[in-house]
């Protein structure tokens, strides 16, 4: 079992997060449609987990001291597909099959077919009562290994999530993280038009979770944040992250339609362009 990475120079994460949106977008040259304003809200959040938080080994993706990662919202399993072939869990290639048929890469991470998936995940609010059934297991094996789902704002609206918040603070479910991406944007339009769930903070304290509320694109704030968990020893983890819906494309960001993007040749040749610049730019910072 690898251990959690040293703490580098953040912009080394930058630059990692600066990959993973370029891989995302190799996706949609290979498929141009998808799911991208959520994957591209949670890029940061997903590179920090992999690189610098969860104690996971592309080389043994089961292992059984593993930490557990669950997306959730499966729907923005761009951003996991874009770390995990970042990370080493599979090779870079893969991500030109997807959208084909028998692909690996379908719209939801789908366990029997990736290394790294921990759960078959895209019917909103199962994620987090699946990882506290996870984290009481885990707990109850004497196992050190943690939890971790990252949600959608969107998907709060979901009863079931607040059936598990409630079992978890209940059982006092330490070795649980839930994060939420708080793009405030969904399929129909703004969260809070749609099904508004402010305050998410106040609502995770009052079920008992101890939470921290940061900006999910300042990746100082997310490294010192995933530095203090948990953030305390009897009760849940909860991360309220701030995001822009479609981040590091300017022509999507903020918008509805990044939702589900379908990019005209035009308007996906202008991303990859700004992407590729980021991570020029990027590697050259940390080059230098």
């Amino acid at each position: 079992m690898s251990a959690v990475q040293e703490r580098r120079p953040v912009a080394d994460l930058a630059l990692a997060a600066a990959r993973a949106r370029r891989f995302v977008l190799r996706m949609l040259e290979a498929s141009p449609a998808g799911h991208v304003g959520g994957a591209l809200s949670a890029i940061d959040l997903v590179t920090a987990l992999y690189t610098r938080a969860l104690r996971v080994d592309p080389d043994d993706p089961r292992a059984p001291g593993r930490d557990r990662f669950l997306l959730s919202a499966g729907h923005k399993a761009l951003a996991q597909y874009a770390v995990l072939a970042l990370t080493g869990f599979f090779p870079p290639d893969l991500l030109d099959t997807y959208g084909a048929t028998g692909s690996a890469l379908g719209g939801h991470p789908d366990m029997a077919k990736l290394p790294g998936i921990e759960a078959n995940t895209g019917a909103l609010g199962h994620g987090l009562p699946l990882a506290v059934g996870m984290a009481l297991g885990l707990r109850r094996s004497q196992s050190g290994s943690r939890v971790v789902v990252l949600l959608g704002d969107g998907e709060l609206a979901e009863g079931s999530n607040w059936e598990g918040a409630a079992v978890a603070s209940h059982h006092r479910l330490s070795n649980l993280v839930a994060i939420v991406d708080v793009n405030g944007l969904q399929i129909g339009g703004p969260t809070a038009q749609v099904m508004g769930m402010e305050p998410i903070a106040e609502k995770f304290r009052a079920f008992g979770w101890v939470v921290t509320e940061v900006d999910g694109h300042d990746l100082d704030g997310i490294l010192d944040v995933l530095d203090r968990l948990p953030f305390a020893p009897d009760a849940p983890s909860a991360i309220i992250a701030t995001t822009c819906k479609g981040k590091g494309i300017t022509a999507i960001e903020g918008t509805v339609g990044s939702h589900y993007w379908k990019p005209s040749a035009a308007e996906l040749a202008d991303a990859v362009r700004e992407a590729d610049a980021a991570v020029t730019s990027l590697e050259r910072e940390v080059a230098s």
